[in-house]
């Protein structure tokens, strides 16, 4: 019975210092691995060093683009084709409404808000416009000719 306990605890021994010496052993794979992978990383401040103060960009104008702008993909978001720096969408009111709301789009001769807008989470349909859509700018932006910051590889 002792030399069957003693035979356990070596077994154990050994299976623990190979669990010790495998779990070291990954460790330093993986901070070698993430050392490399890191190495090829650049920041979109370029050599500036974080405390340095960033580097003023060039203002871009808003484009202004007659008849709406092209989708990329089919559930894109409409971008802006006009300057909003005057519209407001706040608590207390959402600019936006007056031309495109399902009142006054008609008159506007501008695009209506789409049907999306008046469904709930649970896809009831509302009288009103649903608040989680409500803030336009979330999903709709304007657009400005500038190069982008990154590649686009896509």
């Amino acid at each position: 019975m002792r030399i069957n306990l003693n035979l356990t605890f070596i077994m154990m021994e050994v299976e623990m210092r190979t669990l010790f010496l495998t779990l070291i052993a990954g460790a330093f794979a993986a901070l070698t691995f993430s050392a490399a992978a890191n190495a090829d990383v650049k920041s979109l401040r370029g050599a500036n060093e974080i405390e340095a103060p960033a580097k003023m960009f060039d203002k871009k104008r808003v484009e202004t683009v007659t008849g709406g702008i092209k989708r990329n993909w089919k559930l894109q978001p409409p971008s802006i084709p006009h300057k909003i720096g005057k519209e407001s969408i706040n608590l207390e009111a959402n600019t936006c409404l007056r031309c495109h709301g399902p009142d006054f789009y008609k008159k506007e001769k501008a695009p209506k808000i789409g049907d999306s807008h008046f469904v709930d989470a649970s896809g009831k349909k509302l009288e009103t416009l649903n608040m989680r859509r409500y803030f336009c700018t979330q999903c709709h932006t304007t657009q400005v000719g500038a190069e982008p910051l990154v590649p686009n590889t896509f």
